[in-house]
């Protein structure tokens, strides 16, 4: 779905633009996500940026409901596993460049990821099961 963002200044209008928001179909996923122990902010970024092209730090916040420092710290978990690029755009003028952010590998490879670690997690509890059988009957 897509929002109007209008940003004003004692009733001046400075900048007008559309952002995409989620949707039920974008909450749903991250539920998924969230379902498999993955963080609700984390979740909700993948979630969110599986839709768009990039967005800024202030349109993942508008769009998902996250605030600011919640955004930085999932950013901060996606970065370390790959799965994002940020870039910085400088404005005009003075003020500090504002970051922009896109996945960097698709969607299905990050549920690959999960779906590795749900095995292996799977994997192990079975072979724990399997040793408490046999230490029982030893």
């Amino acid at each position: 779905m897509i929002m109007p963002l209008v940003i004003n200044h004692g009733g001046l209008v400075l900048k007008e633009e559309r952002i995409v928001v989620c949707d039920e179909k974008d909450f749903a996923f991250a539920e998924a996500l969230q379902s498999l122990g993955v963080s609700r902010n984390v979740s909700m970024l993948i979630a969110y940026l599986q839709g768009v092209k990039e967005a800024t730090s202030r349109e993942i916040e508008m769009a998902t409901g996250l605030r600011q420092p919640e955004v930085s710290i999932a950013m901060r978990t996606m970065r370390e596993n790959g799965w994002t690029l940020e870039k910085e755009i400088k404005h005009e003028g003075k003020g500090r460049p504002m970051k922009v952010y896109l996945l960097q590998i698709s969607v299905n490879d990050i549920i690959e990821f999960f779906e590795m670690q749900k095995r292996e997690e799977s994997a192990k509890i079975l072979n724990n099961i399997s040793r408490l059988k046999d230490l029982i009957t030893a």
